[in-house]
């Protein structure tokens, strides 16, 4: 229960990858890549997408178009962008973050306008404005549309863009019924993932502007992500959008279950919004790291989040009796 990504493909999804009709991807060739690219952007109500070997890589692309090399990007600071991707905006694209801590991880749109930097010679300016959806440090807690439909207002209105990391956006969209097209609308630029809820082996799609898919394509091939017949992956895609989008709803209802076995228990656990269950742990007991190591002795597999913080996140390959046993295994392991 470490992550929603460590799904493994079912034998009707493996069938669907292995009967993919394929072609060179880097050529514009591949079909099946084409037909996840058109489902996805259709689903959003976008002109373009782009299929990504990573989540990382597809935020890195969105990113890299709308800010430029010594420009800046505003987020929430436990972001994945942030915490998460190996400091590749920096790396890579020069970019400067400016970071602001939030409640769950949801900015707020007063602390976005506050935030916001203009460009002149003695001050580095803002150029665009992240949002994770939902937001994975957060516990999978989710924008409500009127917040991100304000903080759009503030960022549009100063002329900047504003970029989605939709990861697990999918989870949002289940958790409140709220339509693909009505998410896809707020922002200039999204990235969704593939191979976290809908338990699909790998890949993203980054959302783009049709003008920017030429400069898109050159920038994925330039981070080493121009693959050849990824219709095999993209297939894997295809079917979890066909499958496995509605069955969220499970691995909710599976976390609501952990929050309150261990709630029961007397562990302080933030209340699920979505698939994510994180457990604050008494300063007088063990920490993360000796949790997660008792944990695993049962063949229990959690994160340590943090120094007294764990991390379980509920998936389509953990039934009711393993989160059961999950929940048994972390009560033994933070009660000593």
């Amino acid at each position: 229960m470490r992550s929603d990504t460590v799904t493994k493909p079912g034998p009707a999804m493996r069938a669907a990858m292995a009967n993919a009709e394929v072609g060179d991807d880097v050529y514009g060739e591949d079909p099946t890549v084409r037909a996840l690219e058109e489902r996805v952007a259709d689903l959003f109500g976008y002109s373009f997408a782009l299929f990504a070997p990573t989540g990382v890589m597809a935020n890195q692309i969105a990113i890299r178009l709308g800010v430029h090399p010594g420009g800046e990007l505003v987020l929430d600071a436990d972001a994945h962008i942030v915490a998460h991707e190996d400091a590749a905006a920096s790396w890579h694209g020069g970019i400067q973050t400016r970071t602001t801590l939030s409640p769950r991880g949801l900015l707020d749109p007063a602390d976005v306008a506050r935030l916001i930097r203009v460009d002149n010679p003695y001050t580095v300016g803002t150029d665009m404005v992240a949002v994770e959806q939902t937001h994975n440090r957060g516990g999978g807690s989710v924008y409500p549309l009127d917040q991100l439909a304000a903080i759009r207002d503030v960022v549009h209105g100063s002329g900047l863009r504003l970029h989605c990391d939709g990861a697990r956006i999918w989870n949002a969209h289940a958790a409140t019924g709220t339509p693909l097209r009505a998410y896809g609308e707020l922002f200039d630029t999204l990235s969704v993932c593939l191979s976290k809820g809908l338990g699909a082996p790998a890949g993203s799609v980054v959302l783009l502007p049709a003008d920017c898919e030429a400069d898109a394509r050159r920038m994925r091939h330039r981070m080493g992500g121009g693959m050849r017949q990824a219709g095999i992956l993209a297939a894997g895609g295809l079917y979890a959008l066909d499958h496995h989008i509605e069955r969220l709803t499970e691995d909710h209802e599976r976390a609501r279950e952990l929050y309150t076995r261990l709630t029961d228990a007397g562990l302080n656990v933030i209340e699920p919004e979505t698939n994510i269950v994180l457990v604050e742990l008494d300063a007088t007991g063990p920490d993360a790291a000796e949790v997660a190591a008792r944990c695993h002795a049962e063949q229990v597999l959690v994160s340590a989040f943090g120094p007294r913080l764990i991390r379980l996140v509920t998936h389509l390959d953990v039934d009711a009796a393993g989160c059961a046993r999950a929940a048994t295994a972390l009560i033994r392991a933070a009660k000593g």
